[in-house]
């Protein structure tokens, strides 16, 4: 199993982990002052809040994010770097990352992951039009979702 996470129909979980939720969205929405009167209103204890807080979220159906990764080799050279980042702009695509190793022979290797859940042209067709961009020698689509 390659993800560390689950999604999972909250009728079989304990109702304290929705409680745990309940509590933290009480202090963030300043409806209580402390953690202690947050998990007093929830009706759990600090313990079962504290334990709990960091790995419980209540799941967002509304989200639409799509994300993706694409692995690029450039050429060394001013503004090869710009050129891809304004590409992906004009297509209403957000940078969430960019990693860019030392060039070596004069060619560098990037890495981005990519929000693309606003823009209407396909992963395959934007590949294809990076890899046309005159400073990338090379464009992959490693991952999507």
């Amino acid at each position: 199993m390659s993800s560390n996470f689950l999604i999972v129909h909250k009728k079989i979980l304990p109702d304290y982990l929705e409680k745990v939720i309940e509590a933290r969205n009480m202090l963030e929405a300043k409806e209580a002052a402390t953690v202690t009167e947050a998990v007093q209103k929830a009706g759990i204890s600090r313990n079962t809040y504290y334990k709990y807080k960091d790995y419980v979220f209540p799941y967002d159906d509304t989200r639409q994010t799509r994300r993706a990764v694409i692995s690029l080799i450039v050429k060394d050279e001013s503004g090869a770097l710009s050129a891809i980042l304004t590409f992906l702009s004009a297509h209403s695509i957000s940078i969430l990352t960019i990693s860019q190793a030392v060039p070596i022979a004069q060619k560098a290797n990037v890495l981005l992951s990519l929000d693309i859940s606003h823009t209407s042209t396909s992963m395959e067709s934007l590949i294809q039009q990076i890899r046309q961009l005159p400073s990338v020698r090379s464009a992959h689509l490693d991952a999507m979702e």
